[in-house]
């Protein structure tokens, strides 16, 4: 079966064309189907129903979830992993920029063998801004993490429920679901999409996403980078901290002892013997990081 997810906000006029499009494009693979609408929490007068519509006599297996609040793009994506059933999932958006008519395209690179195929849109529909920070997004994680993807904030990707085993939706952290399978070795492709110009509404990306964007690029490295190895992060901080600290005290100790310089009335004493106790503190943090790892894989084995 095939599940495909729908995440949605505020886009009533846009998900019947959509689900239309879906609807034809699934119907043409001659595979059993769902399409999963999470509605997370869209303002009253835009709110989407599917009860007695005529799509809901398309296809018996659409369903439409709500969320009472707003809760994020990551919290809608988990509620509509949590109620699908298919062994092949896709997520697309919902403002009509993804095309349906790719969807064989990603089945068919499922079918080849690949857990994992991400969308690169071409001749990208959107403004200077989300383009300028997509770039620089994709070259940062290029360079720190060697991903393999040109465009890993693209919102079409197909993939195998396998993949999703040992991944958390949390916060903002779906944007980089495709580095954790590459991580985690599952074979990864991806394929060029059409990106259509959004037709109703506004993008939900503005400057204050680019801010948060720049914490989640990282978190991710953080995460990717060391969340095998924590000490190697925390232990060179730490270390670097108590040298600082050291330096200090071994420039305090020599003007004692050869320029008779009284300590207790030099105020950096005290910065250096704080920089000490903080390094050795981050270290310890590290060392306890390295305990959490190896108990967490004793537990799974």
């Amino acid at each position: 079966m095939i599940s495909v997810i729908l995440p949605f906000y505020n886009e009533k006029e846009s998900l019947p064309i959509l689900i239309e499009s879906l609807i034809f494009e699934l119907n043409r693979l001659k595979r059993e189907y769902e399409i999963i609408l999470v509605d997370d929490g869209s303002d009253k007068n835009s709110k989407f129903k599917i009860q007695n519509s005529k799509l809901q006599l398309k296809i018996k297996n659409l369903k439409l979830i709500e969320h009472k609040k707003r809760l994020g793009k990551g919290e809608a994506l988990k509620t509509g992993v949590e109620n699908s059933k298919g062994e092949i999932l896709f997520f697309m958006d919902a403002d009509l920029q993804d095309d349906p008519k790719d969807l064989p395209k990603f089945l068919k690179k499922i079918e080849e063998g690949f857990d994992f195929v991400n969308g690169y849109r071409i001749n990208r529909q959107d403004n200077f801004l989300v383009k300028i920070y997509s770039k620089i997004a994709s070259l940062f994680l290029k360079v720190f993490l060697h991903s393999p993807f040109s465009d890993i904030n693209c919102g079409f990707k197909a993939f195998k429920r396998e993949v999703l085993k040992d991944f958390v939706f949390y916060g903002n952290n779906f944007r980089f679901f495709p580095l954790f399978a590459f991580y985690q070795g599952f074979k990864i492709t991806e394929i060029p999409v059409i990106n259509h110009p959004r037709r109703f509404g506004k993008s939900k990306f503005g400057q204050k996403k680019v801010f948060v964007g720049i914490f989640d690029l990282l978190t991710a490295y953080f995460l990717y980078k060391f969340s095998e190895k924590p000490l190697h992060f925390f232990g060179l901080l730490g270390g670097i901290i108590s040298l600082v600290g050291f330096l200090i005290l071994a420039v305090l100790v020599y003007e004692r002892i050869f320029y008779n310089v009284l300590l207790y009335r030099r105020p950096i004493l005290w910065l250096g013997v704080l920089l000490v106790i903080v390094g050795i503190q981050i270290i310890a943090t590290g060392i306890i990081g390295e305990l959490m790892v190896y108990l967490n894989k004793k537990n799974k084995v």
